[in-house]
């Protein structure tokens, strides 16, 4: 019987250790799941602009330091900060990276006046939706990292264009009933990329602000599709 039961033991300890390669170790076990990937919202322009929730904006407080920008980036190990890495995403013919992410060379094409540039030194990296305008539409209630997030966001392709410097200053913090993109091209893109940085960062619209973007989505901009995922 001792034999017996000594063999058993044996056989259990054998058995043991020949599964504990496939077992998962008790950190693995308890370690919490990722968190899943907000689903992309894809809807048409008048949807999306019925979706704004309207308020009156308001900018006491607000400051250019209230935004830090550029931060590190995406990857904080290749050198390059947010500004150079939207560079680098949107250029149409590959810069050099030189000592210090130092473009040199390289092509794009302005997003807002369809113009051909050579060098980076040109370029304006343009938030879509202003930060002034994002404080006056919600953002002054965010907390400082929330508002780095903001100014830095690279989870969404539309949130930062590289544009030509001389547009971007046109443009400055004038939302759509102020100030459109003096190529018509690219108007209904950038009414439907507007409402999605909208949606994106649950900011809200003014009363002209809505009617302007209304008479897009009803009129030119009708079969215009507006696709978004909520920030993180």
């Amino acid at each position: 019987m001792v034999i017996k039961n000594l063999a058993r033991a044996i056989g259990a300890l054998t058995l043991a250790l020949a599964l504990a390669p496939l077992l998962p170790s008790p950190a693995a076990q308890a370690a919490p799941a990722a968190p899943a990937a907000p689903v992309a919202e894809v809807t048409t322009l008048a949807d999306a602009v019925g979706l704004l929730k309207v308020t009156e904006e308001n900018r006491s407080g607000y400051t250019a330091s209230s935004f830090r920008h550029w931060n590190a980036g995406e990857d904080p190990t290749d050198g390059c900060d947010t500004r150079a890495e939207v560079l680098l995403a949107e250029a149409v013919v590959a810069p050099t990276v030189g000592s210090g992410c130092k473009l040199t060379g390289g092509r794009w094409t302005s997003y807002f006046d369809g113009q051909e540039v050579t060098d980076a030194g040109f370029l304006d990296v343009a938030h879509l939706v202003a930060p002034a305008e994002a404080w006056d539409s919600g953002a002054s209630a965010w907390t400082a990292e929330q508002r780095e997030a903001y100014a830095n966001d690279q989870g969404s392709d539309v949130s930062l264009v590289a544009v030509t410097s001389r547009t971007n200053r046109q443009k400055a913090d004038k939302d759509p009933a102020d100030w459109m993109p003096p190529s018509p091209e690219v108007q209904c893109r950038y009414a439907g990329e507007w409402v999605a940085t909208k949606l994106r960062w649950q900011l809200t619209a003014d009363d002209r602000e809505l009617e302007a973007l209304k008479v897009y989505a009803e009129g030119p901009c009708e079969d215009a599709i507006v696709r978004y995922a909520p920030a993180v």
